[in-house]
């Protein structure tokens, strides 16, 4: 059992409004681990969209209400790679933008706090069994934001590995790009949809029931594709299947 621990969450935009679930299931397992968790409801979105986008000045009151509304956590964790990355790697760019030297210091202050959730697990409570229970075969997908800029390593891998029950499936080409990337499927649906195609065909090839990832958005992508074969796989995210236990129904 970890020592305890405070640790305020942000729950990205998307994972509040279309995966609950993700967010309910952090909660869980950081309870379990003995962290006291709260939840500052000022929270709004981190502002990637807005960036990808090219509108690079409209979301500097977003980077303000993001700084003040954790500036006093003690750890900031999100169950999202992504949004973990815009803060880590672009906030600091932006704050630069606006010529504010109060806000660049706070900045720079907030975003070593600011930690992905299997970055905090195993890193800052140096735990990697959960007691987790999962007795299902799963093909682990790591996100291209987890793996490129924030540089997570096998910290997911390492925590499914020890969950009981679990069977570990190998999926070939598993750093590939879902063809998700945000705004990129928007953009760019075509090049989106065969990208796409070649990961459903290698979570098909590696046999799993359970695709998993640190990333709600490529699960929704992934899921979709998946859904649309009626493979009958099914998407979860990491905490999720972190959270269950021997005495759960699944």
């Amino acid at each position: 059992m970890a020592d305890a621990r405070n640790a305020s969450l942000f729950v990205p935009c998307y994972v509040d409004t279309l995966f609950p679930g993700t967010g309910i299931a952090m909660v869980r397992v950081l309870e379990r681990l003995g962290v006291r968790v709260d939840f500052p409801e000022a929270q709004t979105c981190c502002g990637q969209m807005h960036v990808n986008t090219g509108y690079q000045d409209d979301v500097t009151p977003l980077v303000r209400r993001f700084v003040r509304t954790f500036a006093d956590a003690e750890t900031v964790v999100a169950p999202s790679a992504s949004c973990v990355a815009t803060v880590r790697h672009m906030y600091a760019g932006m704050a630069e933008r606006t010529g504010d030297p109060e806000l660049q210091r706070e900045v720079a202050e907030l975003i070593p706090r600011v930690r992905e959730l299997s970055e905090f697990l195993v890193d800052d409570l140096g735990v990697e069994d959960v007691g987790a229970y999962f007795p299902h075969a799963v093909a682990f997908h790591p996100t291209c934001h987890s793996v490129r800029m924030l540089g997570v390593g096998d910290r997911p891998l390492r925590l499914l590995r020890a969950v009981a029950g679990i069977r570990l499936r190998e999926m070939p080409r598993a750093d590939s790009c879902c063809g998700f990337g945000g705004t990129f499927a928007v953009k760019n649906p075509e090049v989106s949809a065969a990208m796409l195609a070649d990961k459903v065909a290698d979570v098909l090839h590696a046999g799993a029931e359970v695709v998993v990832a640190s990333d709600d958005s490529c699960l929704m992508h992934i899921g979709g594709g998946l859904s649309r074969q009626r493979a009958g796989v099914r998407t979860l995210h990491l905490a999720e299947v972190l959270a269950t236990t021997e005495g759960d129904a699944r």
